[in-house]
């Protein structure tokens, strides 16, 4: 029988999203490491293009714009924050047990996405938040406050200013890592990115925070 001129089957509509979805990914990737590095001012969609092999044009049919890529670029690092929090069902333990979680989960999230610090960082600078305040990272900060308050309230932590201290933690938890180039000068024998000294940091972050906020550190509980 001949074959030739036959059509190839069209892809169906689950190929032809999955195909959309994996561009949009990659190109989601490519932007978030651009503008970590640039700030949305610096950024270039021509660099973020280069990176994926995609055409310009692709890029502007996705995201219609520089700003709405670097809007979705937020969403979806806030978006993953998120649904771990949810995973972790941290409500259902107690307080000092539910702050090591976050504090490893913190420090794990900054160790597997090395930019993401530095976008909110040129955020700040160049925007002063404007396009971060859209994303709703706030529940992220909130709830983490939630736990401080919820250990005041059972008795277990010192009454610190949740506010404050959540600022606090967060901030030990994420310079290291946007620190981690200047820092390595200071021990260059230290490998600060390897698994055993992000392991040592961990520990390192739960011992000061804990010894901070704990009303009775002699009787905490060990996880």
């Amino acid at each position: 029988m001949n074959h030739q001129g036959k059509k190839k089957p069209s892809p169906n509509k689950k190929e032809r999203l999955r195909d959309r979805e994996a561009t949009k990914a990659e190109i989601l990737d490519a932007a978030e490491e651009e503008f970590a590095k640039y700030g949305l001012a610096g950024a270039k969609i021509d660099a973020i293009a280069a990176r994926t092999g995609v055409t310009k044009a692709m890029i502007y049919y996705y995201f219609k714009s520089k700003d709405a890529l670097y809007q979705e670029v937020f969403q979806r690092l806030v978006k993953e924050l998120n649904q771990m929090i949810q995973q972790s069902h941290l409500d259902q333990f107690p307080a000092e047990v539910a702050l090591k979680m976050v504090i490893h989960s913190a420090i794990a999230y900054e160790a597997s996405h090395p930019y993401r610090g530095r976008l909110w960082f040129h955020e700040a600078i160049q925007n002063q938040g404007k396009y971060g305040k859209l994303t709703g990272w706030q529940d992220s900060f909130v709830f983490l406050m939630g736990i401080l308050e919820r250990g005041i309230a059972e008795g277990s932590f010192r009454q610190v200013d949740p506010f404050l201290t959540t600022i606090n933690i967060l901030g030990i938890c994420v310079f290291y890592f946007d620190a981690q180039e200047n820092l390595s000068y200071l021990k260059p024998d230290r490998q600060l990115l390897s698994q055993e000294m992000i392991e040592k940091q961990t520990q390192e972050v739960i011992n000061l925070v804990l010894g901070g906020v704990l009303l009775y550190s002699e009787n905490s509980s060990k996880v």
